[in-house]
């Protein structure tokens, strides 16, 4: 792999029922731009009756943004939004100074076999945003930037690229691109943002001539532009933005400041965060060993 790249390779979760490949935060790489946190989820196959059943859980001082290749999920969280996901539509939800949400399979999604493939995220919030008030929106695959060139098509997710900009609200300068890439195709993914990666969904692919191994995140240096092919049917997404400085992160809570990590960790176990309509479950704060476990 060229010195210009840097290869971070996943690490397996198991979120009950499925497994997701982690590749944000790593050993050597907590954020690229104002991402801190990357899942690969599935694709996970449910047979009849079962589904995903993430239990509410807390987020401060970051967002969360879900996007399908395949499935649905039905997103609930304690300002009240209650909204269903399907492929190409995106979910963003600011957490802000505290909400509590919860991520399911649709009842009536139960019924037959279920698919669950996607990417979820999260984007740390710069320092004058981490307290702001939360909110959800849903942007619908109508609404996003979507075209093609010499074989390779675009969606932009969020942010800005190609002279593109995404209607999603953000908070800084982001790059966050779906790129699908016939046989033969390839494109250049320019320098505009301070820092890049490029996450390999599948095999395939290219990078400056160099075979990028499926389910890699290829960290770009700064400043640098390459080349991204394909000889067969090929999918990446890629990531990046402004650096929003160091974040500390432990279990779903993000922030700059150690003491409102432990302000949240106080919050949660003494029931001061939102409660979610129609959800009785909750996942507890996990012991200092179990840190690690992250809901989506």
């Amino acid at each position: 792999m060229s010195d210009r790249l840097h290869l971070i390779e996943p690490h397996i979760q198991d979120l009950g029922g499925f497994e997701a490949r982690r590749l944000l935060p790593s050993d050597t790489l907590t954020l690229v731009g104002p991402f801190i946190f990357f899942d690969h989820l599935g694709p996970a196959v449910f047979p009849p009756g079962k589904g995903v059943d993430v239990r509410p859980h807390p987020h401060i001082n970051l967002a969360t943004v879900t996007y399908l290749f395949e499935g649905v999920l039905l997103h609930r969280d304690s300002i009240g939004s209650v909204q269903e996901i399907r492929p190409g539509a995106v979910n963003w939800m600011t957490a802000g100074r505290g909400i509590v949400h919860s991520e399911r399979t649709p009842d009536d999604e139960r019924s037959k076999e279920t698919t669950l493939h996607g990417i979820q995220t999260w984007v740390a919030l710069p320092d004058e945003d981490e307290e702001t008030d939360p909110w959800f929106r849903h942007h619908p695959a109508s609404e996003l930037p979507a075209w093609e060139s010499e074989g390779v098509s675009f969606v932009l997710i969020a942010g800005t690229a190609f002279g593109q900009t995404s209607p999603v609200q953000t908070f800084s300068p982001m790059i966050y691109l779906d790129v699908q890439l016939a046989p033969g195709s390839q494109f250049t993914l320019p320098s505009d943002h301070s820092e890049q990666a490029i996450y390999s969904v599948t095999a395939g692919l290219q990078i400056d001539g160099t075979a990028l191994a499926q389910h890699r995140l290829a960290v770009l240096a700064p400043g640098a532009s390459v080349s991204i092919s394909a000889q067969s049917s090929a999918r990446c997404v890629v990531i990046g933005g402004e650096p929003v400085g160091e974040r500390l992160k432990w279990w779903n809570f993000v922030s700059s400041h150690s003491e409102r990590i432990d302000r949240a960790k106080q919050d949660w176990q003494q029931g001061h965060f939102g409660q979610v309509p129609e959800e009785t479950e909750f996942i507890p704060l996990p012991e200092e060993t179990d840190r690690q476990e992250q809901p989506l």
